[in-house]
C-alpha cells in the first residue's frame, strides 16, 4: 500500500473522530448552510416523511441525516478507490454517491405507492366524521376539530388547510393544496364540495350538506367495492397457486411411479 493511501486513510480515520467526538459540529455546518442544502430536498420529501412517520419523524432532521451519510459514505469510498483513481471512478463515485443520496427518497416514495390505496380507503371515512362535525360547526371549525381523530397521514394536510384559511384565506386554494397534496381518487371534487359548503349561507347549508353527504356515501361505497375486488383478487391467486403447486406434486408423484414400475 503506498504512503499517500496510509495518508489519506488516517486523515479519514482523523475526520471520523472529529465528528464523532463533536469536535467538528456537522449540524453547524448544516445549519449555516441551510439555504443551499435546502436546494437539494425535493419538493415531496416533507410529504413522503409524513406519510411513512406522521409527526414522529422531523422532516428537516431526516434530511440532514441523509446528507451526512451521503457524505460519509463517498469520503469511504472514495478513499478506498484512490489507488487506482481514474476518469471512470470519478464518475463511478458520482453516481454511488447519487445513489445513496436518493435511496431513502426512493424508499419512501415506494412506500407510499404501496399505501396509496390504503389512503384511499381511509379518505371516504375521514370525510363521514366530517360531515357529522359540520352538522354542528361552520366547515372551518369541523376542519379544526377533526385533527384529532384523523388518520396521522392526513395531519400535517388539515393543519396547514387550517392555518391557510385562519389566516384569512377565504379562496378554495387551501382546499385544493390538499387534494393536491393527497391526490387520491375524487379528492379535488369533495374538496370543491367541502369549500362551497362552507361558502353557503346558513339557509342553504342543509341541502349543500346533504350533496356533501350524498358523496361521501358514494365514495365510501366505491371503497368497499374496491375492497372486496381486491380480497377477491387475493384469494383467486391463492387458489390459483395451490391448484398449480396440487397439480404440480401429484405429476411428480405419477411420473416416480411410472419410472419405479419401468425400472
Amino acid at each position: 500500500m503506498g504512503t499517500g493511501i496510509v495518508i489519506l486513510i488516517v486523515a479519514a480515520l482523523m475526520a471520523f473522530a472529529l465528528v464523532y467526538t463533536k469536535t467538528v459540529d456537522t449540524n453547524q455546518f448544516l445549519q449555516e448552510n441551510d439555504i443551499y442544502i435546502k436546494m437539494l430536498k425535493e419538493k415531496d420529501w416533507d410529504f413522503y416523511v409524513a406519510a411513512r412517520y406522521g409527526d414522529k419523524k422531523d422532516p428537516d432532521e431526516l434530511f440532514n441525516k441523509r446528507i451526512k451519510q451521503t457524505f460519509v459514505l463517498t469520503i469511504v469510498i472514495t478513499v478506498l478507490m484512490l489507488q487506482d483513481f481514474s476518469f471512470i471512478n470519478f464518475v463511478f463515485i458520482i453516481v454511488v454517491a447519487f445513489f445513496i443520496f436518493k435511496m431513502p427518497y426512493s424508499n419512501l416514495r415506494s412506500y407510499y405507492k404501496r399505501y396509496m390505496s390504503k389512503i384511499d380507503q381511509m379518505l371516504p371515512y375521514y370525510l363521514k366524521g366530517l360531515e357529522i362535525l359540520c352538522q354542528n360547526y361552520t366547515v372551518p371549525v369541523a376542519l379544526a376539530r377533526s385533527i384529532e381523530d384523523a388518520p396521522e397521514i392526513f395531519k400535517p394536510g388539515l393543519r396547514a388547510m387550517v392555518e391557510k384559511i385562519n389566516a384569512g384565506d377565504s379562496s378554495v386554494q387551501p382546499y385544493m393544496d390538499f387534494a393536491q397534496q393527497y391526490p387520491v381518487r375524487d379528492s379535488m371534487r369533495m374538496m370543491r364540495l367541502l369549500y362551497r359548503l362552507g361558502l353557503g349561507a346558513q339557509e342553504n347549508k342543509y341541502q349543500q350538506l346533504i350533496m356533501f353527504s350524498k358523496s361521501v356515501s358514494s365514495l365510501q361505497n366505491k371503497a368497499r367495492e374496491d375492497k372486496y375486488k381486491k380480497r377477491l383478487s387475493v384469494m383467486e391467486k391463492k387458489t390459483m397457486v395451490m391448484l398449480v403447486v396440487t397439480g404440480g406434486g401429484t405429476m411428480l408423484v405419477l411420473l416416480m411411479a411410472m419410472m419405479t414400475m419401468m425400472g
